[in-house]
């Protein structure tokens, strides 16, 4: 069965340079569906975009002192005037520090209507100190297919409702990319993984730009990219770029 409608799934802060076609909803509001509360000091790789009045829009994770790995879609239309990354805390109102962005690197080849190549990286204005609660991730390398995972993310308790200030864990599981393409079809590539457990439980709106990892080392797979439209955990496969498509991406971007 293949569906071409699908959900974008960064909260609407740049709504206005976003794509209509495949059709984006930005009028849901969604969690990561069916997570518990992350335990303090848990993923210390992972952090909050924020913009300038300090509201949270994307999940990201920490590559170096100096760089962040998020979704081009968290960035396109924005400035490093209204980007700020929120690390060291699994709360979003306390513990944590900010850091203004320096730089947006969006990929070049990202296309918003096919929603691809939907992966960027945002240089920090200073450097962040490494501690039990900021830490470096580890990206996966290997074409991975069927495994265990997890999904973090602080999206939308329900729908219309407040963000959590606990950061929301969900274990999933990855599927083959043979499988993915009988949901999407070619909606998918293979440049990206999709992810599904079962209805009621999945990603959501605010989850955009965070981590897929892998639950038997926590190597990051993916990186949050959209949803079928109509609603957040319905059973249906939820996408993610595949981040071992990028790493030679990645590395180019941060070291430029």
């Amino acid at each position: 069965m293949v569906k071409s409608a699908v959900f974008i799934l960064a909260l609407a802060t740049f709504a206005t340079a976003l794509p209509t076609e495949p059709i984006i909803d930005l009028t849901g509001s969604w969690k990561v569906v069916g997570g518990t509360d992350a335990a303090a000091g848990a993923y210390p790789f992972l952090v909050s975009l924020r913009t300038s009045s300090n509201s949270h829009f994307c999940g990201g994770t920490i590559l170096n002192t100096g760089w962040v790995l998020t979704a081009a879609h968290c960035l396109v239309g924005s400035s490093t005037a209204n980007v700020f990354v929120y690390a060291g805390s699994n709360q979003l109102n306390s513990g944590g520090v900010t850091i203004a962005s320096s730089r947006l690197t969006v990929h070049g080849s990202y296309n918003p209507t096919a929603i691809t190549d939907d992966v960027a990286v945002i240089q920090l204005a200073s450097a962040l100190t490494y501690s039990s609660t900021i830490a470096a991730v580890n990206l996966n390398t290997a074409n991975t297919g069927a495994v265990s995972a997890i999904l973090a993310g602080w999206g939308r308790v329900s729908t219309n409702g407040a963000i959590p200030n606990n950061l929301q864990q969900l274990s999933t599981n990855t599927i083959t990319h043979a499988t993915c393409l009988q949901y999407w079809g070619s909606l998918v590539s293979s440049s990206q993984i999709c992810a599904v457990i079962r209805s009621g439980q999945g990603a959501c709106n605010g989850d955009s730009g965070g981590p897929l990892l892998q639950a038997s080392n926590n190597a990051q797979l993916g990186i949050a990219s959209f949803i079928l439209a109509g609603g957040c955990a319905q059973g249906f496969p939820d996408v993610y770029v595949r981040v071992s498509s990028y790493s030679s991406w990645i590395s180019s971007a941060i070291s430029s």
